[in-house]
């Protein structure tokens, strides 16, 4: 029989996730690298999902806290939306997935995580990228560790001069 060892994912089972909003006290911490964000903007910033379903499985989020996309204004929406267009070029050039899934989940229902503050994921797929383990194990296998991800995102994401 073989292992197969996922020692990070103790360190989410254990957490207390009744705390405040992650994605309202990340950004504020001022520690990209540690949180794993990738890029700011006026209005919204990208962080990259600690407990990806694939690899390079991004967040897009408002800085407001909204839990519907109607509590947001013009600008902040606009932005937002304009965040995910950019992300899924970077995420591209990084990785050229063949495809993505791209997706808002309101309410525990639909499957958000986190319900009170909404946020874009933005999961890149490759043909064949579903295995046994996913289908039979419910696991799944994430190829490269997430500090190496952020690593290799990060350029795709840097300020780009003319």
């Amino acid at each position: 029989m073989q292992q197969l060892w996922a020692p990070w994912r103790m360190r989410y089972i254990e957490s207390d996730k009744s705390g405040p909003c992650i994605l309202c006290t990340k950004p504020g911490e001022q520690a990209d690298r540690s949180n794993y964000i990738l890029e700011r903007t006026a209005h919204s910033f990208v962080m990259m999902n600690r407990f990806p379903y694939s690899n390079g499985h991004l967040l897009i989020s408002p800085y407001a806290h909204a839990d519907r996309l109607s509590a947001l204004d013009d600008e902040a929406a606009l932005d937002l939306t304009k965040t995910v267009g950019r992300a899924m070029e970077r995420l591209q050039e990084a990785f050229s997935p063949e495809g993505f899934n791209v997706g808002l989940n309101f309410g525990k229902a639909a499957g958000a995580g986190i319900e009170t503050h909404l946020h874009y994921h933005i999961v890149p797929r490759w043909n064949g990228d579903t295995n046994y383990m996913t289908l039979l194990a419910e696991v799944r296998v994430i190829p490269e560790h997430l500090d190496a991800t952020y690593e290799r995102l990060l350029p795709h994401f840097q300020p780009r001069r003319p």
